[in-house]
């Protein structure tokens, strides 16, 4: 795993490609404190599948493009968790940040608490060897 080359991608471009068991899809996200965060449901990005394998702490496949011409920078495994938003309240406001077009920006980490699910996705480290 390349974390330098991982978080230069994630800085550099809005949007990443999940691999979840209903296909590839596509998801904006930001990257904060060593992870990538993405929100889903809730009048959010459709990521169907995402909750489920975040609530198991399942690992997912993730692939970052570059900005400039859209070829694969970088594919690496990431294990999904479910963030427990009141517990991390600079990861939530960082996404929200980022949130473009809402159409409720003042209540939207609020909507999110009720109706949406925020996920961590942290790179998988290769074991020592590898």
């Amino acid at each position: 795993m390349n974390l330098p080359v991982i978080e230069e991608g994630a800085k550099k471009s809005g949007v990443l490609w999940l691999g979840l068991p209903s296909g590839v899809r596509l998801a904006w996200h930001v990257w904060h404190d060593g992870a990538l965060y993405v929100v889903a449901g809730g009048g959010e990005q459709s990521l169907p599948g995402l909750a489920e394998l975040a609530a198991g702490r399942s690992e997912i496949e993730v692939v970052l493009r570059s900005k400039d011409n859209g070829a694969e920078l970088v594919r690496f495994p990431a294990v999904a968790e479910v963030v427990d938003q009141a517990a991390a309240p600079e990861a939530v406001a960082a996404l929200a940040k980022e949130r473009l077009n809402a159409r409720d920006a003042a209540g939207l980490t609020a909507r999110w608490a009720e109706e949406s699910t925020v996920v961590r996705l942290t790179p998988v480290s290769e074991p020592p060897g590898v």
